[in-house]
């Protein structure tokens, strides 16, 4: 089961109560031009709302439409993120990882040219798939790359000698210091339009490394204040390790007073797996 939370105020339809909703593969597909994350923080009827999208088979829902109880399901025509909800049903139904679907998502906010951070470089993929969306034939793209551990950065850059070439490697700037210091390495004024989070440890490193709440804070108030308006702070945040929940808990507070008329923010947890790691999307608007 799949816990979608969204901290968003309702402005536009009366909901007395939190509503419970079930989407269906075919339900959210047929939602063209629409922004599940927008529509979703919409239905809110006070400062938050949570949906619980329950896996069912295809043939258990085929006819089932979104609903809360009398009430109908806007179709939003202005979304500034079309086509998620296609990404989104792939996660619902098992068949994309957290990382996945959070390149996904990149995808229909970064464009060619853009400037993006990936705050925690780990062994490179989030630095590669970043690469591959800002990378244009001008090379003004640009990459900016940190981690706390020498390893994690010969493994991004050696990731990045197998699978892209030179001009392109010169495009990703990498920097052995904390998330926390992001704004000691983007240059002033520039326009970020994705600051990315693996929040945990390194993957086949030393597990005992960690990022830290203390440390995260500070670089998720350094990543809203880079933000343009439009860009995204993407986090998955692994909570099967000591200190996991605790950081999970500081996104969450750091998330939830963000101002809602700036800020659509969202978190995908599957409620059966305690130890699966958190998605969180906040959206600048």
């Amino acid at each position: 089961m799949l816990s979608l939370k969204f901290c968003s105020r309702l402005h536009s339809l009366p909901i007395n109560r939190k509503p419970h909703f079930a989407f269906s593969d075919t339900t959210l597909k047929s939602l063209s031009n629409a922004n599940v994350l927008l529509l979703l923080s919409r239905l809110s009827s006070a400062s938050s709302c949570t949906a619980t999208a329950t896996a069912m088979s295809f043939q258990q829902t085929q006819n089932f439409s979104a609903s809360s109880n009398s009430t109908s399901l806007p179709i939003l025509e202005d979304s500034p993120l079309p086509g998620l909800e296609s990404d989104l049903v792939g996660y619902v139904f098992g068949k994309k990882k957290a990382t996945e679907v959070a390149h996904l998502v990149w995808k229909h906010v970064v464009q060619k040219g853009d400037a993006v951070v990936d705050a925690t470089c780990g062994n490179g993929y989030d630095t590669l798939a970043m690469l591959k969306l800002v990378a244009d034939e001008s090379c003004t793209g640009r990459v900016y790359g940190l981690d706390v551990q020498e390893e994690a950065l010969v493994n991004t850059s050696s990731l990045l000698d197998e699978t892209v070439n030179q001009a392109e490697k010169q495009l990703v700037k990498l920097f052995n210091i904390c998330h926390s210091k992001i704004e000691e390495v983007v240059p002033k004024d520039t326009f970020v339009r994705l600051v990315a989070f693996n929040l945990g440890y390194l993957p086949g490193g030393d597990k005992t490394v960690i990022t830290k709440s203390e440390t995260t804070l500070l670089a998720l108030e350094a990543a809203e204040r880079i933000l343009i308006q439009g860009g995204l702070i993407s986090m998955v945040v692994y909570v099967g390790h000591p200190g996991g929940r605790e950081e999970l808990e500081t996104v969450e507070a750091f998330s939830s007073r963000l101002p809602v008329d700036q800020w659509i923010c969202c978190k995908f947890q599957m409620l059966n797996r305690p130890l699966a790691p958190v998605l969180v999307f906040l959206f600048k608007r």
